[in-house]
């Protein structure tokens, strides 16, 4: 029989319930229920800046990771994908970092970030980091 919610411990969670108005470093994560094979985030609203222009870059990120012991609880994550919109970073690096961020802190099998920057220019920019060997 897999657990339900209420048997999940959700020890050291932080930010879910308590009003955060700043952007945070690092997801935060809880145990995983058994049977869950892959999560996807996905947002339209991870904002950022050229590194070179210092103009804003907007993006549609995608996040799918196939989860072992923990899985990445979601207003962590919006709160750390906030934490871009000051930074000066390329879209291929900006996938990087959150590819690795989820594979540090949640330790899943295998995780893949998909970043579509919307275009500007005329051109899309889409970078796909993954770890572990998604699939």
């Amino acid at each position: 029989m897999g657990k339900n919610s209420s048997d999940i411990p959700h020890d050291g969670l932080t930010v879910l319930g308590a009003t955060v108005r700043e952007a945070i470093e690092h997801v935060e994560v809880f145990a995983a229920p058994a049977n869950v094979s892959v999560v996807t985030f996905t947002t339209d609203e991870l904002a950022s800046l050229c590194p070179v222009t210092r103009q804003p870059d907007l993006a549609t990120v995608v996040i799918e990771y196939r989860p072992v012991a923990w899985c990445v609880e979601s207003k962590s994550l919006k709160l750390y994908l906030w934490n871009f919109r000051d930074r000066a970073v390329f879209a291929e690096t900006l996938a990087a970092e959150i590819a690795d961020e989820i594979m540090n802190t949640a330790a899943p099998a295998g995780v893949r970030v998909t970043l579509t920057q919307r275009p500007r220019g005329g051109i899309e920019v889409r970078a796909v980091a993954e770890l572990g060997g998604f699939f």
